[in-house]
This record gives C-alpha cells, structure tokens and sequence, in this order.
C-alpha cells in the first residue's frame, strides 16, 4: 500500500510539470524559434522608412549597409531636389554655341569659362569666344543710333545661388511653402550652375523689365540680334518649353547659323536640340 502511493505521488509531481511548462509556452522536445526573423523584419521597416525600429538584436553591418547609403545619397544629392529638381550634367562635348542650360541641365561643379569684357567701359563680362559676336553686334547697333548697355552678363554660381535663394526667401515671406517658393522662383531666376549666365553665353541687355519690349533698342535686337548669333532666349510663346518667364532682354549666343534658323523658325533652342 506504501509502495502503491508513492508510485501515485510521482505520477501527479510529473504531471504538475508538464502543466507548469505548457503554461509557460514551452513545448518540450522542440527548439526554441529563432530570432532571425524579427531582426530581418526590422531591418526591412529601417530600410524602407529610414526610421530605426525597436530590436532585441542589434543589426548587423549587412542589415545596416543600404540605410547607410540612402542617408549619404540624400546628404550629397541636388539641393533642391525637395522641389522636384534634378537636372543632369549637360553634354560639354557639343559645340560650346550649342550647350543646353535650363531647370534640366546643368553645368559641371565649378565649370568657370575664359571671360573677357564685353564691351570697353562696362563691367558685364562674356565667354571670350562670345565677345567678338556681342561687340560687332553692339558696333553695328551704335552706328544706327542704338547703345545696347551690356547689364548683366557672367555669374558665377554662387552669385547665382545667393540670387535664386533670396526669390525664395521672399516668396516665402509671402506665405508660400518652401516647395512653391522653389518652383515659383525657378520660373525667374535659374537653378544654380543651369543658367546660361554661369557659362557666360547670354547677356542682359539694357534692362530688366518685360517694359524693354517697347523700345527703340528692343525692335534692334529683334530686327538684327541674329545677324550676331543671338537670339531672345526666352519668348513670351513658348514659356511651356523654357520654363522661364518671357525675358527681352535675355539674349544667347548660338551662332549665326543657327540663330538665323531660329529667327525664321519661331522655335527655341530646346526644339531646335530636339529635347
């Protein structure tokens, strides 16, 4: 009888541990699940959000490597890409009277041409191989009776940023976001290293207000600026395709040939490229 209710004890002490240990979620006999598949459900959440994500395990260096790299791409890449702008470096190896610059192409970092002064007396200074162009054109304009003041020719790219970042700045002011202050002053004054001010190709001539259409020296330019090689970059039609709002003033140099093709055409460079 003795030996009986021992044999009974034990039956129930063993089964009081197997109640024990389903109670505490643990199968016995079977691994334990692994943790893998919570780190690699984390790793992908930090990917994909770049935000970092509670973990038992700390990732490691494989798990952290593409989060690292999106980081540093966003760090370095175009600064007004927040804006919609990325433009690429544009094709130098064309005929430098035919380099495409607007809000989708751009300079090389730092491209500084060869300048030389425009016209004697003036300050405005132009890609040497366009100074013969403007000065015969300016000669020629005198002798009518028309002085075509050079305003505003080369800048540099940090006179242009500090041009283009003051638009912003103001269009902020008048209760824009950031985003529309961006595009809104990209349709006045171009993107840093995308005008074609920084190559020194173009000049502003005699004034800045859309009011120079009414003058003597505008119906000259209109007349004979492709004789020279230039041509008003930025007509009041085709601000679909430029991007910039209409500038008379604004004129480039692309060369005789072509802006004699231009001038008959109607078309701007950007049609002219075929982009």
């Amino acid at each position: 009888m003795k030996r009986f209710s021992k044999t009974i004890c034990a039956v129930l002490v063993l089964s009081l541990a197997f109640t024990l240990a389903g109670c505490n979620g643990i199968v016995i006999g079977e691994p334990t699940p692994p943790t893998s598949a919570t780190t690699t459900e984390s790793t992908t959440q930090t990917t994909t959000t770049s935000t970092t994500t509670a973990s038992t395990e700390k990732p490691s260096a494989a798990a952290t490597k593409k989060p690292t790299t999106t980081t540093t791409t966003a760090v370095q890449g175009y600064p007004y890409a927040y804006a919609g702008f990325d433009p690429i470096e544009t094709d130098m190896s064309v005929p430098f009277n035919l380099i495409l610059l607007n809000c989708d192409h751009r300079l090389p970092d730092g491209y500084v041409p060869k300048l030389k002064t425009a016209v004697d007396g003036y300050a405005a200074t132009l890609d040497y191989r366009v100074v013969p162009f403007y000065r015969q054109m300016y000669d020629a304009a005198l002798l009518d009776g028309i002085t075509l003041v050079p305003v505003s020719g080369y800048r540099s790219f940090a006179r242009q940023k500090r041009n283009f970042e003051n638009y912003i700045d103001t269009y902020k002011k008048q209760g824009m976001s950031k985003v529309d202050a961006t595009i809104k002053a990209s349709q006045i004054v171009l993107l840093p290293g995308t005008s074609e001010h920084n190559a020194g190709l173009a000049m502003d001539i005699c004034s800045l207000e859309v009011s120079f259409e009414n003058t003597k020296e505008f119906r000259w330019l209109d007349a004979h600026a492709h004789e020279y090689g230039f041509i008003m970059r930025y007509p009041k039609d085709k601000t679909h395709i430029t991007k910039i709002t209409y500038e008379p003033w604004h004129y480039r140099y692309v060369g005789v040939e072509v802006a004699t093709e231009l001038k008959k055409s109607g078309m701007v460079l950007e049609e002219y490229l075929g982009v």
